[in-house]
């Protein structure tokens, strides 16, 4: 017998992660709501007013336009006092025995419908029903015991075939078999009743509220570190455009290995811990082509999109700094200018600020001299977006809007309510509209009497017209809503045509000429992927020769399973079975390396290059 204890921000150490996410399948309401409340439960401290709301509101992104509790007052016998009651009093370990015997009772209701189902169309229907709401549990069930968890898919696929259907596989209908249906029934209650209904559930579970592991015989099985119900970490559409310095100077980034190597890591999750990496989630999750990814959302650690608690109990308990403290992602264009680093400044060296992302706040491992040399050669390449309105001195052109060119003398204003200053006094346009100094503006309230938390890092301007909202908190929306709050925070006492004009001024020197990269029939979102994936893979002309086992490998571990899943995206399907096999290659080349069989991974390289140069005018 097997005890489930679930938790969605256990470990799955096995296999490289994909930087490339999968579109999810929507949850049921019973499902997600039972997801989110592991997912919630596990965060400290505990956010009870979410978990109560993913049991009343449908979850973000919902297929559904009601709340798990109402569904289930609608459609079931089964009562929700013992989870609502354990919610009240705040009982972590309470609420989730209720809460997975709420989930398995309502599996088995759907069961019971299934098999008393005068039609098959009813009993299909019930069936799938009961399988949505065992998704709950089934990844768990499989890292517990992927034993129990294949006869329990056969089962269902049984079900389904008995109920007289067309089936899962479209092979035509057969006649109705209750027979059976009711012995794949018994698999699957069988199940349940043993690890999910039963009084000494409770009992039989470990001490800690909602443990972080599978108690499987006399076994501790680590769970998949999957993301709640709700998240988004998919790229933003359209996507940004990235401008490489030296790429503008035309050198080819397979002629830089140090720089492509770190353009590697940047998509990596190999260099985080997880639950990060067994997401897929990597530098460029959230800074989508050196910007910002308004995208991402992650339940109880976004609290908004584009926003993320870096320091919550989510990504590296560690880390916990026990403060819902959501910051808005910043733009990382031009980040050689922009330093001190962190949102109030706190890291004068970029180097250091990338290991603090590593280690501290995504619990990954200690990174190489080398491989923190190659992210800091990277990102120091990211560029400003070309804005042929400013010039590089930070003036405005005559291609500016005559508004903004008003609203340009009103910025380089001195007002009495910021002490006789401008607002280029901190955004200095010389210096590409920033001063590199931390100030309090009063957008953020103080912890206790006298704290300077509310003193962050001077932005740039430069962009900024596609990086909304605004502010550390992303608490405005527009640019018009900054001048806003300007105005009446500090007392300027601007015309409405002023603010207007001014509004203008931010939004030019925030705009670009080609903010978004463009594509085409043949410039297509995989032929970008190829074209990155085969140049970090160059980078092996250097690793191999110097028999650099360590970077090779991760290398491997990131391009080879990455090409694999973009071959998905492909336009011209009938090229992917020939990007399989490049991966297939890329993988060879670490077995080789793993089995210190230098000469063979020199040889799978070799094939890989004449393979990726042959097909190279089929992959868009």
């Amino acid at each position: 017998m097997i005890c489930i204890i679930a938790s969605a921000a256990a470990t799955l150490a096995n296999g490289p992660a994909l930087a490339t996410p999968a579109k999810e399948t929507p949850w049921l309401p019973e499902a997600a709501a039972y997801r989110l409340t592991l997912h919630y439960g596990n965060l400290a401290p505990v956010p009870w007013e979410k978990i109560e709301k993913a049991w009343t509101e449908p979850y973000r992104g919902a297929a559904f336009r009601e709340g798990a509790i109402d569904r289930i007052s609608d459609d079931s016998t089964l009562n929700t006092e013992a989870m609502e009651a354990a919610i009240d009093a705040q009982d972590r370990q309470a609420l989730f025995a209720a809460a997975t015997r709420l989930i398995a009772g309502r599996i088995e209701e759907q069961l019971d419908r299934a098999i008393a189902a005068e039609t098959s169309g009813a009993a299909q229907t019930a069936v799938l029903e009961a399988q949505e709401l065992y998704r709950a549990f089934a990844d768990h069930v499989t890292a517990a015991d992927p034993e129990a968890a294949r006869e329990i898919g056969m089962a269902w696929l049984e079900l389904s075939s008995a109920t007289g259907s067309s089936g899962v596989l479209g092979t035509g209908a057969a006649p109705r078999n209750t027979e059976r249906m009711e012995a794949a029934r018994r698999v699957i209650s069988s199940f349940l009743a043993a690890n999910y209904l039963p009084d000494s559930f409770g009992r039989r579970a470990t001490l800690s509220a909602i443990p972080e592991t599978v108690a499987a015989s006399d076994r501790v099985v680590d769970l998949p570190a999957t993301l709640p119900p709700g998240s988004d970490i998919f790229d933003q559409d359209p996507l940004p455009l990235l401008v490489l310095n030296f790429e503008e100077q035309g050198i080819d980034e397979k002629d830089l290995p140090l720089i492509a190597y770190g353009d590697m890591l940047f998509d990596s999750p190999e260099i985080f811990g997880d639950p990060a990496r067994s997401n897929g989630i990597a530098c460029s999750t959230c800074h989508n082509r050196s910007d910002i990814n308004q995208r991402f959302f992650i339940p109880g650690v976004s609290h908004q999109p584009g926003a993320a608690d870096v320091d919550g109990g989510f990504f590296n308990p560690m880390f916990n700094d026990r403060r819902a403290d959501s910051l808005d992602i910043p733009s990382l264009r031009g980040l050689r200018f922009t330093g001190p680093y962190g949102r109030d400044g706190r890291f004068a060296s970029l180097r250091d600020f990338s290991r603090n992302v590593i280690v501290n706040e995504f619990g990954g491992a200690e990174p190489t001299p080398f491989m923190l040399d190659a992210l800091v050669a990277y990102m120091t390449e990211f560029d400003f977006l070309p804005n042929s309105m400013v010039t590089p001195e930070g003036a405005l052109t005559e291609a500016a809007p005559e508004a903004a060119q008003r609203g340009e003398e009103i910025f380089n204003r001195p007002m009495a309510g910021l002490a006789d200053r401008s607002c280029a006094g901190c955004h200095i346009p010389s210096a590409n509209f920033l001063n590199r100094r931390a100030h309090d503006i009063g957008s953020a309230s103080g912890a206790y009497d006298g704290s300077r938390a509310g003193a962050f890092d001077t932005p740039t301007l430069l962009g900024t017209a596609y990086t909304a909202p605004y502010f550390h908190d992303g608490s405005l929306p527009t640019l018009a809503s900054v001048v806003d709050w300007f105005n009446d925070a500090k007392s300027l006492g601007l015309t409405e045509q002023e603010r207007s004009d001014l509004t203008a001024y931010l939004e030019t020197v925030g705009a670009a000429d080609e903010p978004y990269e463009a594509f085409g029939e043949r410039n297509t979102p995989f032929r970008l992927a190829f074209e990155e994936l085969t140049t970090f893979a160059s980078t092996l002309d250097t690793l191999l020769p110097a028999r650099d086992a360590k970077h090779t490998r991760l290398l491997i571990d990131t391009v080879a399973a990455d090409l694999s899943a973009d071959a998905g995206t492909m336009a011209n399907q009938s090229a992917r079975p020939e990007i399989y096999r490049l991966a297939n290659i890329l993988f060879d080349v670490g077995e080789a390396v793993r089995d210190d069989d230098w000469a063979a991974a020199e040889r799978h390289w070799a094939s890989f290059k004449v393979e990726a140069e042959a097909i190279d005018e089929r992959v868009y």
